[in-house]
């Protein structure tokens, strides 16, 4: 395990808090890990665009505005990145897919705008499967998890999860259409924070799924996810489906602990056909919860046969629409898995379409009524890290889908489906040292109460602290 005191590995409030006090420089800051990203990028392929000019410009503006009494809050001076799916203005935004492989935009996704009106750093793009589903372009680099060379990285938001895994940000923006949040989160042992859909905008956001993409933070801590999902969150009137909702301030009671909160566990679901070392984990997690004075509570969790199905028809039609300018017309720009996806998506009818629409509604009302009687369901956050052969995640369909057995969407759907916000976080170690997770499940616009429950398991527990060694 990789020293947690290292600069490169603390906490993003932890280096907030030197930054304000003026004990660390965001320039010095910034400077570290553009110099790790140098070294070990090379290797890792977390980022498709590094844009070390502009991070050293906003650095120095940082440290000039907090030296003058212009603190900005707990973002201010501290180097992020984001997933290569959010337009930056005049720096190039690829979503990983062939079509777009020299795509500049003119604009900065509201999220971009949100995160450096916040004063943090933006360190570069991160590496995206193609269009944000599960295969990536042979145009780019495949991303390596630093657990293991061997490792499936995570889906979609892989490189972001690496970045926050090995030290290369201290915060990190992905989305979530299946899983996209949670898996990464998953294959690298950090925190991943999927909040409530529209809670966070999406435009200037390249598309997979309108009714489905969600954005949020992957982070070290849970505290430090509550932090950027706080300066990203918000209101959007370019964005249609953005929540007038409020925005809470996250920090408020993230430290009252869980004593009286009921948090529910679906014993048979969570562990039938799971990794036996990860229900272990999980129980033992959730005993450490009721020591602390959490309720633990049985529920049963809805399940479907057909809701893997329906969530790959709706997000099939909806990515072919996404992608009207550019497929079939560019076809042959895309790599395999994505065009054999867009096929297929072609071949969907307008009665599957609305029929899987109808199984997502049934499903959704059953499962908001569990997560309504109780402050958060406990459950798996999509499996295990699990070995993958070279070559297959740049292969087309079926390849790649035979190479995935411990992919188990069952435990991802459900909150995409409902739109409701989930907590991933780390939660033991397997026998081969690897990092295992569960994901804390809520109600609509219940992050807070989530982040307060992930920061009570943290504060009794050290499997955050626990990083790779690179």
């Amino acid at each position: 395990m990789s020293n947690w005191k290292a600069l490169h590995f603390q906490g993003l409030t932890e280096v907030a808090r030197r930054i304000e006090v003026g004990e660390l420089s965001s320039v010095e800051l910034t400077q570290t890990i553009l110099d790790r990203i140098q070294a070990l990028d090379g290797r890792l392929h977390s980022y498709i665009t590094v844009m070390a000019d502009h991070a050293l410009s906003a650095a120095r503006a940082a440290d000039a505005e907090i030296r003058n009494g212009k603190y900005r809050g707990p973002l201010h001076g501290v180097p992020i990145a984001v997933k290569d799916l959010l337009y930056t203005k005049g720096v190039r935004t690829t979503g990983g897919l062939g079509p777009l492989v020299d795509f500049v935009p003119s604009e900065d996704a509201t999220v971009v705008r949100k995160l450096e009106a916040a004063g943090a750093v933006l360190l570069g793009k991160l590496t995206t499967t193609e269009g944000g589903m599960a295969g990536y372009n042979p145009a780019f680099e495949v991303p390596i998890n630093p657990w293991g060379d061997d490792l499936w990285p995570g889906v979609s938001s892989s490189g972001s999860g690496i970045s926050a895994a090995a030290g290369l940000s201290f915060a990190s923006i992905g989305s979530d259409t299946g899983g996209s949040i949670r898996f990464p989160a998953m294959c690298n042992g950090v925190v991943g924070l999927k909040p409530t859909y529209g809670r966070v905008s999406r435009h200037g956001v390249l598309v997979l799924a309108d009714s489905l993409d969600h954005l949020g933070p992957l982070t070290r801590r849970t505290a430090d996810a509550a932090v950027v999902l706080e300066a990203i969150a918000g209101y959007d009137a370019m964005d249609a489906t953005s929540l007038s909702d409020p925005v809470p301030n996250m920090l408020k009671e993230i430290n009252r602990g869980v004593e009286g909160q009921r948090i529910g566990f679906d014993r048979a679901w969570a562990s039938d056909g799971v990794d036996s070392e990860l229900v272990s984990a999980i129980e033992a997690a959730l005993e450490t919860l009721e020591a602390l004075g959490a309720q633990i509570v049985d529920v049963k969790v809805p399940t479907l046969d057909e809701l893997d199905g329906a969530w790959f028809t709706i997000c099939m039609v909806e990515a072919l629409s996404a992608h009207a300018a550019t497929f079939p017309s560019r076809a042959d720009e895309y790599g395999p898995y994505f065009r054999d996806f867009l096929e297929a998506a072609s071949a969907v009818t307008e009665d599957q379409y609305t029929n899987a629409n109808r199984v997502r509604a049934a499903f959704n009302e059953r499962f908001t009524n569990v997560l309504g009687s109780v402050d958060a369901i406990a459950a798996p956050s999509g499996g295990v890290p699990f070995v993958i052969e070279p070559g297959v995640q740049r292969g087309n369909m079926a390849a790649f889908e035979q190479s995935m057995p411990l992919l188990q969407m069952q435990f991802t759907v459900p909150a995409d489906f409902a739109g409701t916000p989930t907590l991933t976080l780390p939660c033991g170690s397997s026998s081969r040292g690897l990092p295992l997770s569960f994901q804390f499940m809520g109600g609509r616009l219940t992050e807070p109460g989530l982040c307060r429950i992930g920061q009570a398991f943290e504060g009794a527990t050290e499997w955050h602290l626990r990083h790779p060694e690179i």
